[in-house]
């Protein structure tokens, strides 16, 4: 039986520097929709072609290409941050809370590739 109950849901976030410029390249070359600018945060979130899964493009100055982090959807992010810890994982600091929006944790498998658990708090979510 798996530590976390994920929902079936999973983001996939990448560094752009424009995330206005970027949300319309997928827009209009991939037919993604935009489902929100959340400029406060520097974050924007596009629907794919694929239910359940979303880009997430993280605006920075200097992004790192190739750099994807998989955010899995979880109902609890405490409870599953807190097993995973209990099992030995890693994580990347503090759990991050965007208040209204969505608490955040980074952590690493095993070869330390950057993963996430997010826990929608806006409610929209199923």
């Amino acid at each position: 039986m798996p530590i976390v109950s994920l929902d079936n849901t999973i983001t996939i976030a990448i560094s752009v520097r424009d995330r206005h410029a970027s949300a319309r390249w997928y827009l209009d070359k991939l037919g993604f929709e935009l489902l929100y600018h959340a400029d406060d945060a520097g974050w924007s979130e596009l629907q794919t072609k694929t239910a359940g899964v979303t880009l997430g493009l993280g605006e920075q100055t200097e992004p790192t290409p190739g750099n994807a982090v998989p955010v899995f959807g979880v109902p609890d992010v405490v409870t599953a941050r807190k097993n995973l810890e209990l099992a030995g994982v890693d994580f990347d600091g503090e759990t991050q809370v965007i208040e209204g929006m969505v608490s955040t944790a980074t952590f690493y498998d095993p070869d330390r590739n950057a993963l996430m658990l997010a826990q929608d708090l806006t409610g929209c979510l199923p």
